[in-house]
């Protein structure tokens, strides 16, 4: 919610999404997804850089 006021990127998705017809309730759903596919890999390698440092 914080990013779609914020982030131009994210701001750029939901007014594409909107364009798309979709309601706030199923955009904030894709959103999620997109935050999620940013962040993951993310994690994953700090899990990663944490397991090689003990």
């Amino acid at each position: 919610m914080v990013r779609m006021r914020s982030d131009a990127r994210t701001r750029e998705y939901v007014s594409t999404r909107t364009g798309e017809g979709l309601s706030k309730k199923e955009i904030h759903r894709c959103l999620k997804r997109y935050i999620v596919r940013e962040l993951y890999p993310l994690i994953l390698f700090d899990l990663a850089d944490s397991a090689r440092a003990t």
